[in-house]
């Protein structure tokens, strides 16, 4: 997820002009770093059904290669090298890159931008992208089909339209505790609206063969862990930076209040929408 122009002003490597000089894959990677490991243990992990979903109808294992495209910190990669696959994977964050080395350590990681991938015409089989690929990602997409063989795969995922999204109140915070964020994640979020994803698929030369959806479901035993899980992902932090994390700690757990068990436990249950399509034989 990029979320670049909301930090940019808060960087310290900049030109003479005052301008950040670094591009806008390096600025979001630094973003994702802020909790890489609260990210990589607590958070990421709920993609599990749609990755299961989206490599069986891949046909992810022996004999097939993957590359998974802002990759995190490699749960699906690990999840796909023990299936047999042999793997590739890039992201932004260089901290989630070093993650991924021990969960997929067949894999060829990269530390670089989905917009210009090092990979040569016509690599991989199958490619993946779990919530990677947004409104505004038209070139990744582009790269991705530049990179498949014919009759290869693409699978993406993105947040859901539909009313099961538990997490929508922790969004309406992110976004309006941070100036200019709210714009962003309108502009990102715009890929869920039914045909947007499939448009910016077929722009690029892909046959859509399916959409459909799975439960991506966050759980944690108290309030500091699911503070913890929550203030991980890169798009927080624009919020810790403007508010502080006292008050965006109250704001968040009040957001997802509604979802606290009489034990204490939280359970966020998510749509995670997937649209799968092929490159032409």
């Amino acid at each position: 997820m990029t979320i670049t122009t909301t930090i940019t002003t808060d960087h310290d490597d900049t030109g003479t002009d005052g301008a950040d000089q670094r591009p806008d894959w390096q600025i979001a990677g630094d973003a994702w770093e802020h909790a890489a490991i609260d990210w990589a243990y607590r958070f990421e992990p709920y993609a599990r059904d749609a990755i299961a979903h989206c490599f069986d109808a891949q046909g992810v294992g022996p004999g097939c290669d993957l590359l998974d495209m802002a990759c995190g910190s490699g749960y699906a990669l690990g999840i796909a090298e023990r299936r047999g696959a042999r793997t590739a994977g890039i992201d932004a964050s260089a901290g989630l890159i070093d993650i991924a080395r021990g969960r997929a350590p067949q894999a060829e990681l990269v530390v670089g931008s989905m917009f210009e991938l090092p990979w040569d015409d016509e690599s991989f089989d199958a490619l993946s992208s779990f919530n990677g690929i947004w409104g505004g990602c038209q070139e990744a997409v582009d790269e991705a089909y530049r990179v498949l063989r014919p009759g290869g795969s693409i699978a993406i995922t993105f947040w859901g339209p539909g009313k099961a999204l538990d997490m929508r109140d922790f969004f309406i915070v992110i976004g309006t505790t941070a100036p200019g964020v709210a714009d962003e994640l309108i502009g990102l979020a715009a890929i869920g609206a039914p045909g947007v994803c499939e448009g910016m698929l077929e722009s690029s030369g892909f046959e859509v063969t399916e959409r459909g959806a799975t439960s991506a479901i966050l759980e944690a035993p108290t309030a500091d862990d699911i503070w913890r899980t929550l203030r991980s992902p890169g798009v927080v932090l624009p919020s810790l930076r403007h508010v502080g994390e006292d008050e965006l700690r109250r704001q968040v757990l009040d957001a997802v209040d509604p979802f606290q068990a009489a034990d204490g436990s939280y359970r966020l249950v998510n749509e995670l929408t997937h649209v799968i399509a092929r490159k032409p034989a």
